[in-house]
């Protein structure tokens, strides 16, 4: 019986009623609570945040407090723990069901098994799943998804559109066939501009998973830029955290429109460690009021509430997470983190070494940042642990390809301040308004010969031209390792390949700001 362990929904809102106070309006309002980019974090992460319990807690709390709540989420729900690495989907669909989550988006994680298997996930979802930039007539997910969903609270009509990335060049191309995308920019203003005109509805959301201010794409500050009719973007996939308490963060939330007005943008970060909430009153739509916003940290402080039908589903899959958890396989001096220099210099000093297992004559390796979703804690470590590391079902490949298709691709690693590289590779990026480019880039200490192929170690995603690096594709696969970069990485730590180098140790980026 679990309710020694329940508190009333009254005393759960005094936990945190100091952190999650109510900007009053007068009159009616819409409370909109918002997530992105939750990653199957299902219990809390390695730094103690997240976890859909401590924001049932949160959630439930603020339904019992207010009249009028709507949940919403904007993309990768999935990818980046056991959860997903064990039950490909399920339990994320499941759990925001119980979360009572009403309206949704795609990420482009939510492809990473592919389309065929997302459209039989989805059919555990309850939620309503919007794109209108997305036509998915011709895949398997036709007919479960629409342009946008209109609201009723109070008597004011609020519509909800759905807007994704461009697929090319961040999903593997076998994992959306059939999908025809749509330019982000004119699809949402027209179907905006619908909602206002002929729907006749008092705002618009854009639930959007296309970044906030992506290197050369367009992300929300522009879609926010060049729009009319959005009056609110709840934004994804580029891990933002918008906090308004914060100069620049109430900066990035409110940007101007096409006609000067002001549109929120908000963003809550990853991995469910903040709750995004935003309050609108109701009747000043239309006459300038301006919405309030807040960021709630999923912490601790909530872990003395359950609810018992969240807890009695968990207990289902938990055994097979605990197990993996607990599969001990090394030792790391220090703990390292995953946005780290250090681990990313050992991960890809690892594809390098696999590499020369299966291809001969490796001149470099390259890595993407993005590939590692969370760190190493110092002490012991599990097989799981690498597995919530580097969750993706990639395959280290070896790649014969032009030099001058290889400074392409660093130009684009330059992009991101410079991605993964080999012990013996080092680089510079220079970032300015016209994009970015790399300089002074070394290979075993002599520049790219563009006339000169290369052998380069890397993951089958990034050779198949993910992460925008689309100069590996006009390379020639020469091998691919026929086990998943995780169980490698596994084979590699428990039987000491790379002896002499524990885990980590190369504190130093290999990349370096060319202006300092």
């Amino acid at each position: 019986m679990k309710m020694k362990y329940w508190l009333p929904s009254v005393l759960v809102a005094a936990l945190f009623a100091g952190g999650c106070a109510d900007k009053a309006h007068d009159g009616e309002k819409l409370v909109i609570l918002h997530t992105n980019d939750t990653h199957s974090q299902i219990v809390p992460g390695n730094d103690n945040l997240g976890g859909v319990m401590r924001r049932k807690a949160i959630i439930d709390s603020v339904r019992n407090a207010e009249k009028n709540v709507l949940l919403v989420d904007a993309g990768d729900a999935v990818q980046g723990t056991l959860y997903f690495y064990l039950y490909g989907g399920k339990v994320e669909q499941e759990v925001m069901n119980i979360l009572g989550v009403e309206a949704r988006i795609l990420g482009n994680h939510e492809f990473d098994n592919g389309i065929d298997s997302l459209a039989a996930v989805l059919k555990y979802s309850d939620a309503e799943m919007l794109s209108a930039n997305y036509d998915l007539s011709q895949t398997p997910l036709a007919g479960r998804f629409k342009p946008y969903t209109i609201k009723e609270y109070g008597g004011k009509r609020i519509g909800i559109i759905g807007i994704n990335l461009d697929p090319n060049g961040i999903i593997s191309p076998d994992n959306f066939k059939g999908l025809e995308y749509l330019p982000i920019v004119a699809t949402a203003n027209l179907t905006a501009e619908k909602l206002k005109k002929e729907e006749k509805v008092d705002a618009v959301i854009a639930l959007t998973h296309i970044g906030y201010n992506p290197a050369g794409l367009i992300g929300d500050s522009m879609l926010a830029a060049n729009s009319r009719d959005i009056d609110i973007i709840i934004g994804g996939h580029s891990h933002d955290t918008i906090d308004p308490k914060t100069e620049n963060g109430a900066r990035r939330s409110r940007l101007k429109n096409l006609e000067g007005k002001d549109v929120l943008v908000v963003q809550t970060g990853k991995s469910g460690r903040n709750l995004g909430k935003i309050e609108i009153s109701l009747d000043s739509l239309g006459l300038g009021g301006t919405p309030s916003y807040e960021l709630i940290p999923v912490t601790d402080r909530y872990d003395a509430y359950t609810d018992s039908k969240l807890a009695d589903y968990l207990a289902k899959y938990s055994a097979g997470v605990d197990s993996l958890m607990t599969m001990w396989i090394g030792n790391a001096s220090h703990e390292l983190e995953s946005s780290s220099p250090e681990l990313l210099n050992y991960f890809t000093d690892f594809i390098y070494d696999s590499g020369s297992e299966i291809a001969p004559g490796i001149d470099l390796a390259i890595a993407n940042k993005g590939g590692l979703r969370s760190g190493i804690p110092a002490g012991k470590f599990s097989k799981g642990q690498i597995i919530n590391m580097l969750p993706f079902a990639n395959y280290v490949t070896v790649v014969d390809v032009k030099g001058k298709d290889l400074a392409e691709i660093f130009d684009v690693m330059a992009n991101t301040a410079g991605n993964g590289v080999s012990r013996n590779v080092t680089a510079e990026y220079d970032i300015d308004d016209d994009g970015a480019e790399a300089e002074n880039v070394r290979i075993n200490g002599k520049p790219i010969d563009p006339d000169r192929t290369y052998r380069v170690a890397t993951i089958d995603y990034l050779a198949k031209g993910g992460d925008y690096m689309t100069g590996l594709t006009r390379g020639k696969i020469v091998a691919t390792k026929k086990v998943p970069v995780y169980e490698d990485l596994v084979e590699y730590i428990t039987k000491g390949k790379g002896a002499g180098r524990e885990l980590g140790g190369d504190t130093q980026p290999r990349w370096k700001n060319a202006d300092k």
